[in-house]
């Protein structure tokens, strides 16, 4: 289902199919057959502005938001706009849209709040944060008002330092390389479906090696039943 996974995703599933085998004897392989995902060029930073953890200790205290375009044959370039857990690498929401407003930047957080609070009103989000960058969009008065609305914290990230937004820039390149680089759309409501079909499958399938090769959603589910009985 998924394009392009290295030898310790490839690992992880054969062990989840129950065929038991090394690391090592899994790259070795893969390299012979000339089966491994090319490898990314290393970006020089400069002084980390950012030098705390963006990951928190559970999840639903700190999501990430950001957009990214794809090209189609009757809209041109469509935004697709997305918000994510900081823990758990889940998405929470993402929209598709020709109009890359203030507006629209908002959907992905609507979806989010209304699945993980089940209601959307005054302050029922209190203690979240989101995290954004510096885009038009989100320093907007009306990005920020419904941010203040919810009861989310703003948490913008430094000019010029990406990886102060690095969860959800990490998912953008999974979500490019896994579905908006391998096909084509007709127009924005073609890559809407599109991307609502994928999260489903992402959140429940795609590998988190830090959660121990589990997919997003199996994540939060444990994290929150933890948090119950403790």
């Amino acid at each position: 289902a998924f394009h392009g996974e290295g030898h310790r995703k490839v690992w992880a599933r054969l062990r989840l199919k129950g065929i038991r085998t090394s690391k090592q004897r899994t790259l070795r392989l893969m390299r012979e057959a000339n089966l491994l995902a090319p490898g990314q060029p290393r970006r020089v930073l400069g002084p980390r502005v950012h030098d705390g953890s963006i990951i928190p200790a559970m999840p639903n205290m700190m999501w990430g938001t950001d957009g990214t375009g794809v090209w189609t044959e009757r809209d041109g370039l469509v935004t697709v706009f997305a918000a994510i857990d900081h823990k758990t690498a889940e998405c929470v929401g993402i929209h598709a849209t020709k109009n890359a407003n203030r507006f629209e930047a908002l959907e992905p957080i609507r979806q989010g709040v209304r699945a993980a609070y089940g209601s959307y009103a005054a302050h029922i989000a209190r203690g979240l944060l989101v995290r954004h960058d510096n885009g038009s969009q989100y320093v907007s008065r009306h990005f920020q008002s419904e941010l203040a609305f919810l009861g989310i914290e703003s948490s913008p990230s430094f000019v010029r330092s990406p990886e102060g937004n690095g969860c959800i820039e990490r998912f953008f390149r999974t979500l490019k390389e896994q579905l908006l680089w391998v096909h084509n759309f007709v127009d924005a409501e073609d890559v809407r479906r599109a991307v609502t079909e994928w999260i489903r499958l992402y959140n429940e399938h795609w590998l988190i090696e830090r959660h121990g090769h589990r997919p997003p959603a199996a994540a939060r589910r444990e994290l929150l039943a933890q948090k119950a009985s403790a």
